[in-house]
């Protein structure tokens, strides 16, 4: 099988725009399919601008590459069947179905033996009861369908909180989980090629505010023991799914134990440090990957950060006066909890590393809007 070199990406979002600028040395070409307008990924190749329920549009596009993939979760999954029936896709619908029901989602993650926090289904006044006797009264209230950087969640605190919770997130179907009293919120990103061969990156430490992700940082201060479970359980992932591509586990670490939170069937924000961190980037191994290339070095050299501008821009030349630091801004209009732009930061040492970074954070604070 040779190797592809036009490769469609569903989606043409940051993350899509940063696959492509990875693909480019590949001599790789991509074609973005988004219905925005102003899709940030189209500097970085063709943009086709139709609709996702298009079938002649999504025929056009499917036939004119040798592969497809997808850079957001939120495809709807009969679009991406009906292309993967004239086109390649990788990864596959399995993997999109997965994440795109938190219940499906969980009981996959049970099955291949990755730790879950208690959870259970509420689509009915019935199922509340149930799921206080399940879960008990301090969780968390997720939409079973969409949601993304902390939307469609509400944060229930006692018995009586729940069903308000629900009603406020319009009594659509739910997953309803305990609440993780966790000591640190890390995620590993795992690639694997057409051939079964993975690439796993170093396990990251995250920290979030009101669901969105603020920083990374690699690695993470965890033992080497549990970050050995942390790879096995993103290779049985990857394993369990078929997986092509690149692939995120988010994890809670609590009383030095993994507690698994939720799957992302692609590249990831917590990954964005691997442009400058690592050998070879979660973008340039997930277009090896889809392409039928060999992977590349998932190691790193030093250590490495990631902070995000959320809902506002700073200078190239303040974020570039922090040694070890690179910007990379998506062209993105800044609104209220819209990701912008990142800063990616590396240094020798983890002391030297921390001090950067609080730079680099003083400048999200000053900038960031969440809302």
């Amino acid at each position: 099988m040779s190797a592809a070199t036009k490769i469609g990406v569903l989606g043409g979002g940051q993350l899509g725009q940063m696959l492509g600028l990875a693909a480019i040395p590949l001599g790789i070409e991509c074609v973005f399919y988004d219905p925005a307008t102003d899709a940030p990924a189209r500097v970085a190749g063709r943009h086709v601008c139709a609709a996702w329920d298009d079938r002649d549009a999504l025929a056009r596009f499917a036939e004119s590459v040798d592969a497809i993939t997808f850079e957001f979760e939120n495809v709807p999954a009969a679009s991406l069947a009906f292309l993967a029936g004239i086109c390649p896709v990788r990864p596959g619908v399995a993997s999109l179905e997965l994440t795109c029901d938190r219940i499906h989602e969980k009981e996959f993650l049970r099955a291949a033996g990755v730790p879950v926090q208690p959870f259970a289904p509420i689509a009915t006044d019935a199922e509340l009861d149930i799921a206080l006797a399940t879960v008990g009264p301090h969780g968390v209230l997720k939409t079973r369908t969409l949601g993304y950087d902390g939307k469609g969640q509400r944060v229930v605190r006692s018995a009586a909180e729940l069903a308000p919770a629900w009603n406020a997130l319009r009594r659509a179907p739910c997953i309803y989980e305990a609440f993780v009293p966790f000591d640190l919120e890390v995620s590993v990103i795992a690639v694997r090629a057409i051939d079964g061969s993975t690439e796993v990156y170093p396990i990251v430490e995250n920290l979030h505010t009101q669901g969105i992700l603020l920083r990374s940082i690699a690695p993470a201060r965890v033992s080497d023991a549990l970050a050995a479970a942390a790879t096995a359980h993103a290779r049985r992932v990857l394993e369990a799914l078929d997986h092509v591509g690149a692939l995120a586990l988010e994890m809670f670490v609590a009383d030095a134990t993994l507690i698994a939170n939720e799957v992302a069937p692609r590249v990831h924000n917590s990954g964005h440090w691997t442009i400058h961190g690592a050998r070879t980037s979660q973008f340039e191994n997930h277009m090896r990957a889809v392409a039928g290339l060999p992977l590349g070095d998932a190691g790193m050299p030093e250590h490495a950060a990631m902070v995000n501008l959320i809902g506002g821009v700073a200078t190239t030349e303040e974020i570039l006066a922090i040694p070890g630091t690179s910007a990379q801004f998506y062209g993105k209009t800044p609104r209220p909890g819209r990701k912008v732009a990142h800063m990616n930061i590396v240094a020798p040492t983890r002391e030297q590393l921390l001090e950067r970074v609080t730079r680099a954070q003083a400048i999200a604070h000053r900038v960031n809007r969440l809302a």
